[in-house]
C-alpha cells in the first residue's frame, strides 16, 4: 500500500472509552476527522468532513462500540462508505508513554509491541487502551504500516535536573522519572511557532495546554526542558477530574486512616479529583464558568492560581521569558481564563489586551509588551500524520 498512489492515512487517538480518528490524503490534507465515544456502553460516532461540517453516515449501517475492536470496524465500515475505494498506507497511533528510552516515533514491528505492553504499570489509564488500538488496526489494516507516536518523547530532552525525583537512584534507573505529557501537542506548538514567529520560537516560551487534562512546557529553542507533569499524567496542574500536584503525605493518610487501597486511590484521584471534586459540580470549565455557587467560583481561582504559581516556575527554569502559548480546549477558548491568567502576572512581562483576548488571537498581547502571549489552536492529528507519513515514506524506501 503505497501513499503516493492515492492512499491514505489514517491516525487513531484511543482512549478509555473513545476513539479520535483522522483521515488524510497521501499529502497530507484533512479528508476527514472523527470521534467514537462511549465504547463499551451505548457508543456513538461523529464523522466530519475537512470543513467541520457534519458526515451523514450511511442509513442502517452496522455499528459495534462493544469494544475498540468494534469501534474501529464501525469506522472502517463509515469511512468505505463515505469514501468508495479508500485504501490506508499506515495508521499513526497516539501512544502516550514512550519510557526513556523513545525520542520519537517508531514503527510497531517485531518485538515493539511487548515492549510498549511492559510500560502499562507507568499509565495503567491510558496505555492498555492505545495499545488495544493498535492491535485492532492490525486486525483490519495488516498491510498498512503501524507507527506509534509518543506523548512522552517530546520531553526526552530535558536535563537532569528535571527529569529526576530526589529518591534512591535505583529507581531512576528502573524508570520511576518525571516524563512529561502532552508531547505531541507542545511539537505542534514548537513547529507552529517556528513556521509564523520565528524569532520568538528560538527564545524561552512557556506553553499552557488548558484542557480536560491540562499541563504546561517550557520551550527554550523549541526543546522541553521543563513540564509540570512527571511520573505520571495526575501531576501538575488541577485538571477535569485529576487533582494535579499533591504531597504524597496525602496518599499515605488516604492508605493508613481511610483504608484505601490502591484501586480506590487511583479512582479517586484520576476520576473524581480536579474541577469535578473541587466544583461538586462538573469536570467542564464552560459549566464552571457559568455557574454561580461558591465552590465553582473555588475551583476556577485555583485552576487559575495554579497556573499562575506554575507560569512563575517555568520562567525560572528558562531564567526568563519571551513568550507564553495558551492551547487546549480552555486555552484556546477561555477568554476568561486567559485573562485572569495574565491579572498580577506584569511582574513577569505578562500583559493581555482585552480586544485581541476578544478576538481568540492568535497574538493576545499588547503591542510592544515585553512578553508576547498567543492563542493557537493545537493539532495533534497533523502531528501524528506526519511523522506517519514520513516513517511509512522511509519503509517504501528501505524494500524499494
Amino acid at each position: 500500500m503505497r501513499a503516493e498512489d492515492g492512499q491514505a492515512i489514517l491516525t487513531l487517538n484511543a482512549g478509555s472509552s473513545s476513539l479520535k480518528i483522522g483521515l488524510f490524503s497521501a499529502a497530507l490534507g484533512v479528508m476527514a476527522t472523527g470521534l467514537v465515544d462511549r465504547i463499551g456502553g451505548e457508543g456513538s460516532l461523529v464523522l466530519r468532513a475537512d470543513d467541520g461540517t457534519a458526515l451523514t453516515l450511511p442509513e442502517g449501517m452496522r455499528t459495534d462500540f462493544a469494544d475498540h475492536d468494534g469501534a474501529l470496524a464501525t469506522v472502517l465500515r463509515a469511512l468505505e462508505a463515505l469514501f468508495p475505494g479508500l485504501g490506508i498506507a499506515a495508521v499513526g497511533h497516539r501512544v502516550v508513554h514512550g519510557g526513556p528510552d523513545h525520542h520519537g516515533p517508531i514503527v510497531i514491528e517485531g518485538d515493539a509491541l511487548a515492549r510498549l505492553a511492559a510500560l502499562e504499570p507507568f499509565a495503567p489509564l491510558h496505555q492498555p487502551h492505545n495499545l488495544a488500538g493498535i492491535r485492532a488496526a492490525i486486525s483490519a489494516f495488516p498491510a498498512a504500516v503501524q507507527v506509534a507516536c509518543f506523548d512522552t518523547a517530546f520531553h526526552r530532552s530535558h536535563p537532569f535536573v528535571n527529569d529526576t525525583f530526589a529518591l534512591p537512584r535505583a529507581f531512576y534507573e528502573k524508570g520511576v522519572r518525571r516524563y512529561g505529557f502532552h508531547g505531541l501537542s507542545y511539537e505542534f506548538i514548537s513547529g507552529a511557532l517556528a513556521r509564523d514567529w520565528p524569532a520568538l520560537a528560538q527564545g524561552r516560551v512557556i506553553v499552557a495546554h488548558l484542557g480536560n487534562g491540562a499541563s504546561m512546557c517550557a520551550l527554550r529553542d523549541g526543546r522541553s526542558v521543563a513540564s509540570t507533569m512527571g511520573f505520571s499524567a495526575l501531576d501538575g496542574l488541577p485538571m477535569g477530574t485529576r487533582c494535579g500536584q499533591l504531597d504524597p503525605g496525602v496518599v499515605l493518610y488516604l492508605m493508613a486512616q481511610e483504608g484505601m487501597d490502591a484501586a480506590a486511590i487511583e479512582d479517586l484521584l484520576y476520576r473524581r479529583s480536579g474541577l469535578l471534586g473541587m466544583s461538586g459540580l462538573s469536570n467542564d470549565m464552560r459549566t464552571l464558568e457559568a455557574s454561580d455557587t461558591e465552590a465553582a467560583r473555588e475551583a476556577i481561582d485555583y485552576f487559575v492560581f495554579r497556573i499562575q504559581r506554575e507560569l512563575g516556575g517555568l520562567a525560572a527554569a528558562l531564567r526568563g521569558l519571551d513568550g507564553v502559548v495558551f492551547c487546549g480546549g480552555i486555552g484556546e477558548n477561555s477568554r476568561t481564563i486567559r485573562a485572569r491568567v495574565a491579572e498580577g502576572m506584569g511582574w513577569l512581562g505578562v500583559h493581555v489586551d482585552p480586544a485581541r483576548n476578544a478576538a481568540n488571537g492568535p497574538v493576545i498581547s499588547p503591542e510592544g509588551a515585553p512578553v508576547t502571549v498567543l492563542a493557537i489552536p493545537t493539532d495533534e492529528e497533523i502531528v501524528i500524520a506526519r511523522a506517519t507519513a514520513a516513517l511509512a515514506a522511509h519503509r517504501e524506501r528501505l524494500e524499494a
